[in-house]
């Protein structure tokens, strides 16, 4: 098969998306636009990526950096169009031998089979492979202008084009494939005799065409397609991806009373057999195993669910919580990095952070696991069969024994063996009389300014 390789266009300045997050890190699905097409280039086979990056957005260099490595940056600066962009990624893949696909790195519903067929188009004899599609509304697309025999011939851009050309529905993606040493040889040709003086990639389609090329288009859905320029069209997005990923989970026998209400991440796990309720997030990290059930208005994120767990409603399940089997966490309860075994509970309006909680545990309402200084974090450890009595506060770094008790209202400081009941607050002490004394002389008080502010 012959060696692929990616050029994806992320320099746009994105400025109608009027924010002063980059547009390429604003995310579908709890992923960023680029890194949702950098996933989607590399399953198509990509075994080279180069990424060109404007010199306005360092955040955008650095994700490519951590994700690809330096190598794979490519910086087109001053920004002179998208042909000027695409040359400015030559250099990197001056050692390539194979076809190059260049993609828009702002199209974040992209999947490998809209991509997979500009190679098939290759490897079928085709020179240069365009995605199309054809929309709804043309509006200001660039028509491409095909053959009888439907080779493309040119991509006439809206404003320039006759009404004939106008009546085109069949619209060019901004996206291309073709040979290394061909493409930027077309490329190497083009000029910039335009109002804004840049080099734009279309016109390489007409210089191929020019000299003989076949030059072929492959359509794709428009929802594949599209870009997410501005705020309500990163909204469109994401309203397209979640509907993707409900009808994927309900057709894997994920049970969902209400699907509109759930929201998805890019990489969430949800085994069949899973009951979801409404208004339930999952941010990213998620994985959830059969027979577990997410009860209304619950949060997780980074968190490992195991069968027969229940969680919430209102629960918040944060990075490194790790439900076991059967174990119930309840309303209002929130979890962060502590391993909760099987059977434990912890079913009202408690924060547990940093620890472990053994089998059969049971976590009182009110109680912390009181985890941070100010400066460090520190585990508590639970022992299994432990019962927690409610309003506990646990002051880490701190074991509580298998079977071991803790009374109401209690602040453990020291370590709790097996088996032994811990009781820690202030002794009670009785005052006969004093709360009738105490409202007797309240009300008087009052009274008394009633009644001086009415004379």
């Amino acid at each position: 098969m012959t060696a692929r390789a990616a050029v994806i266009l992320a320099a746009g300045q994105g400025t109608r998306m009027k924010s002063p997050i980059p547009k390429m890190l604003h995310r579908v699905g709890g992923r960023t636009l680029l890194d949702r097409v950098i996933d989607t280039v590399l399953e198509t086979g990509c075994e080279r990526v180069v990424v060109v990056v404007g010199t306005h957005s360092p955040e955008v260099r650095r994700l490519v950096e951590v994700r690809l490595g330096p190598a794979a940056v490519a910086v087109q600066d001053p920004p002179l169009g998208t042909g000027h962009a695409v040359l400015a990624a030559g250099p990197a893949l001056a050692d390539f031998d194979g076809d190059v696909m260049v993609v828009n790195g702002d199209c974040p519903l992209l999947q490998p089979v809209d991509l997979d067929p500009l190679f098939s188009l290759r490897s079928s004899g085709t020179d240069l492979g365009l995605l199309g599609f054809r929309p709804a509304d043309p509006l200001l697309y660039g028509r491409i202008i095909a053959a009888s025999d439907g080779h493309v011939l040119r991509i006439v851009e809206a404003r320039d084009a006759t009404p004939e050309e106008l009546s085109v529905r069949a619209c060019y993606a901004g996206m291309l494939c073709a040979d290394r040493t061909r493409l930027f040889g077309w490329l190497s040709r083009l000029t910039n005799a335009n109002a804004k003086g840049e080099y734009y990639l279309t016109e390489a389609i007409a210089i191929a065409a020019a000299d003989g090329a076949l030059v072929r288009a492959h359509y794709a859905p428009e929802s594949a397609v599209m870009g997410a320029d501005t705020p309500v069209q990163l909204a469109q997005a994401e309203a397209i991806f979640q509907n993707r990923r409900r009808a994927h989970f309900l057709a894997e026998g994920v049970v969902m009373p209400a699907p509109d209400t759930v929201h998805f991440s890019w990489d969430t796990k949800i085994e069949p057999g899973v009951q979801i309720e409404p208004y339930v997030v999952f941010a990213p990290g998620v994985s959830i195993a059969s027979g577990a059930v997410i009860r209304a208005f619950s949060h997780l994120e980074g968190a490992r669910v195991g069968p027969g767990a229940l969680i919430g409603p209102y629960a918040r399940l944060r990075p490194g919580a790790d439900i076991g089997e059967d174990v119930h966490i309840g309303n209002f309860v929130e979890v962060k990095k502590v391993r909760l075994d099987r059977g434990a509970k912890a079913n009202h309006l408690a924060y547990l952070g940093d620890g472990t909680v053994g089998a059969g545990a049971n976590i009182g309402a009110g109680t912390i696991f009181c985890n941070y200084d100010g400066f460090d974090k520190y585990e508590t450890h639970v022992g299994p069969g432990a019962f927690i009595g409610s309003n506990t506060a646990i002051v880490a770094p701190r074991s509580i024994g298998a079977g071991a008790i803790t009374g109401s209202g209690s602040v453990i400081v020291r370590d709790v063996p097996d088996d032994a009941l811990a009781v820690a607050r202030g002794e009670q002490s009785n005052k006969a009389g004093w709360a009738a004394a105490f409202r007797a002389r309240k009300s008087a008080e009052k009274a008394a300014r009633k009644g001086k502010a009415g004379s």
